[in-house]
This record gives C-alpha cells, structure tokens and sequence, in this order.
C-alpha cells in the first residue's frame, strides 16, 4: 500500500531542492546522503571538511560522488556569510571575530547558506550542540515578528496508510491561548502543503463543558481565536481525545459539532501532552512518527530525534524538501 510518504518522495524528485546537513561526520548522516542520491531525492549538502569526509564514507563503503560539500574554512563566501551576521545582530553587541565563530560551525553555516538562497532547506540535531532552534532563530527567523516556532510528528500507520499530525510534540513547553490556536493554525497549514484536508480538535480533559477549570479554559478561547482567523477551517474544541477519533463517542458527547471522530490534526495542550502522547502512539500503536517537523519559520528547518535511525533522516529529509519547493 502507498503511503503519504511514498506521495512526497515522488513530489521530491519531481524538483529536487539542496538540502543541508550540518552533521557530516555522523555515520547516519552519510548512509542517509548516500540514500537520497542513490533515488535523486534532493541535493544533500554536507558541511565539513572534503577529505575527512570522504574518509569517513569510504571506512563506511558509502559512494558519495556528487554529493556537494560546503568547508566553511575556504568557502568563497564566508566573508559574506559574516558580514550578513553581523547585520543581522547589530543590536547585539556581537563582534567580527564573534560572528566569524559563529559561521565557522556547520549548523549557523548552514542556516546562513539558507538565507542567502544559496541551499533551500537543512536537517539537523543528532547531537545537542547542533540542534537548529537558535541559527533558526537569529539567521532565518519566524515567518512573522513574535511568531512563535512549534514542533509538529506525522503519525503514519504504514498496516493501513493512515496519517495523522500531532503538535506541538518538541518545543513551546507551555503555550497560552494565543500559541495553542498558531500552533493549530501552523498545523492546518502543514497538512495542505501534503495534501490532507485538515480537521483540528483542540485537545482536553473536558468535552464542551464536562468540566470546569482553568486549564479548560485556555483551550476554549484558543479554539475561539482559530475560528476567529480561519473561520473556514474545520476547527473543534475543547474536545476530549476519544471524541476526536472515535465517531461512537462523538455521538455520546459532542453530537452537532464540527468533529465527529474524524479528527486528523490532533492539538494538545502542552508540550507534557504532546510529547508523551506521539511517543505511546509509536510504541504502542505501531505509528511510524516522523519529525519532529518545525513549524513557523521562513525557510524549512527540521529537527531530528538523537535516537532517529537513518531511515529517520531520510524521511526527514524527503519533507523538508517538499516543504522546500513552496517557497
């Protein structure tokens, strides 16, 4: 059966986009170039020095010839990338030999290479120092000024094709009102670029006024404030989990409103609930989770799980490269 990912990789090909990957030296990192040349997925952009890199792939048996690499020691542009910085952080107080630190490491390298149209995408965060959330930040930015940036899975059922989004999963620890209805709208957004019509339930311990509380709340004015801005949108809250997706419950509890157990986005309250929820979903219901996939930025910049496999980051990437081809 095909999936959602099968779809996006022919998508990728159709227009392949270079993406960057910062973290050269990593084994998965270059068994997942390797993959995506070999099926001309996108243009793998590894950041690094050539001859170590071409080392390291040989001890691994990898053929990366086309692979492009960027050194940010000898790169034409390099003096370029740090002035953009220092522009970009002239309220800051930053220094030339500051900024030119900051554009030595491959993950602000990469960013910076983003935002100079010179790549069009980057996948990164094996390790903790090179996670992408602050060059994100400070060299690409939010879509709008005070935007805030949210981490959204697509859950996939490969027995049966189903998809699913969930979010936020991986960043805004403990969204308002005002961030939960971005992160849904951010979210719907998502879904379109793939394809799904979305519909949202803003996720809760109450269904339309079971229970009373603060946290209940927060939900309700956050689906309120969606509504309000995409009132074309199939929008529900605050709505419990079981009546999201299960067309019986919907009918006990909620029968006349917008969701009727066919919810497909899936908003949760904070990141305590997102983050446990994907993750006993994968485990327990066998989703294949893939992301976490930023939302919020200007130019598509994904994040990957420490433990991720290298299939992982080659579906990482195949998304990131569509998510490419819309801007």
């Amino acid at each position: 059966m095909r999936t959602i990912l099968d779809n996006l990789k022919e998508k990728a090909r159709a227009n392949p986009q270079r993406i960057v990957f910062p973290e050269a030296y990593e084994e998965k990192t270059l068994r997942a170039a390797e993959a995506l040349l070999r099926e001309r997925i996108c243009v793998p952009y590894l950041i690094g020095d050539r001859p170590a890199i071409d080392r390291r792939s040989g001890e691994l048996g990898l053929n990366l010839s086309g692979v492009e690499v960027r050194d940010p020691k000898f790169d034409d542009n390099l003096q370029k990338y740090i002035d953009e910085y220092l522009y970009l952080r002239k309220g800051k107080g930053v220094t030339s030999e500051q900024a030119k630190e900051k554009m030595l490491l491959p993950h602000y390298f990469g960013a910076m290479m983003m935002r100079m149209k010179h790549a069009d995408g980057m996948v990164s965060g094996l390790n903790s120092e090179t996670k992408p959330f602050v060059p994100s930040f400070e060299i690409i930015g939010t879509k709008e000024t005070f935007h805030k940036v949210s981490g959204l899975f697509l859950m996939i059922w490969p027995s049966d094709g189903r998809l699913m989004f969930f979010a936020d999963c991986s960043t805004i620890i403990d969204p308002d009102a005002k961030d939960l209805a971005e992160i849904g709208l951010d979210t719907a957004e998502t879904a379109k670029k793939f394809g799904v019509e979305p519909k949202i339930a803003f996720l809760s311990f109450s269904t339309h006024g079971s229970a009373r509380h603060a946290l209940v709340d927060k939900i309700i004015e956050a689906t309120k404030i969606a509504k309000y801005r995409k009132p074309e949108l199939v929008i529900d809250g605050e709505i419990q989990v079981d009546a999201a997706l299960v067309p019986e419950v919907a009918q006990k509890k909620c029968a006349g409103f917008p969701i009727q157990g066919d919810a497909n986005v899936l908003i949760f309250p904070d990141l305590n609930a997102g983050n446990i929820a994907y993750k006993l979903v994968e485990r327990l219901a066998k989703a294949h989770a893939v992301g976490p996939i930023l939302q919020g930025l200007r130019m598509p910049v994904n994040d990957l799980s420490r433990g991720c496999s290298v299939q992982d980051m080659v579906d990482v990437a195949i998304i990131t490269a569509v998510e490419a081809q819309g801007n």
